[in-house]
């Protein structure tokens, strides 16, 4: 899909999204922020093992995780690696590129740069809720395109953010000096 091997390990798949175009029900962007999170990452969702809320991440690669932040923000993950190991990437920001009226009217917001800057208003940008959780990224109302050529050899790392456990691996990539990343790099 879109040249991504969604078996590979989820820093692998963290770093080649970025770039890439995703669209949703014909609203999204350029991926420009994404983290990394794997089975045996005491920061993951799936460290204590499957359970009704991320069942997803246990599932087949290229399937959506969604899981509701702070209780109000939706927040979209792509399952990687083979079932049942629970591992998958937060997309974290996009530059948004099409559907902007769409996205301005779901963020009661103006401000292009501000629309898909971080996790939550990503989500609601995207119009995603639970009921996207376990949907397969390989069909409607997904899709995913290619990066621009030269774009990966612009992709920077650093530690993830807003978490407590493993604070320090280095699974947060960006598109250097995008300006819709939620947070610069150091």
């Amino acid at each position: 899909m879109a040249g991504i091997d969604f078996l590979a390990a989820s820093e692998t798949v963290a770093r080649q999204l970025i770039g890439m175009r995703l669209l949703v029900d014909g609203v999204g962007g350029i991926i420009v922020e994404t983290e990394a999170y794997d089975g045996e990452d005491p920061a993951s969702h799936s460290f204590s093992g499957p359970s009704e809320r991320n069942a997803a991440m246990f599932g087949p690669p290229a399937c959506i995780y969604v899981y509701r932040s702070y209780g109000i923000h939706w927040c979209m993950n792509l399952v990687c690696r083979e079932a049942g190991h629970g591992a998958g990437v937060l997309l974290r920001a996009i530059e948004p590129t099409d559907g902007l009226e769409r996205m301005r009217a779901r963020r009661g917001l103006d401000e292009t740069r501000l629309l898909c800057a971080g996790p939550g208003r990503l989500g609601q940008a995207l119009g995603i809720d639970r009921g996207f959780n376990g949907l397969r990224l390989s069909e409607p109302p997904f899709a995913l395109f290619p990066a621009a050529p030269g774009l990966q050899a612009k992709v920077v790392a650093g530690p993830r953010i807003g978490i407590s456990k493993a604070v320090d691996q280095p699974w947060r990539f960006g598109l250097a000096g995008s300006r819709f990343l939620s947070r610069r790099f150091r």
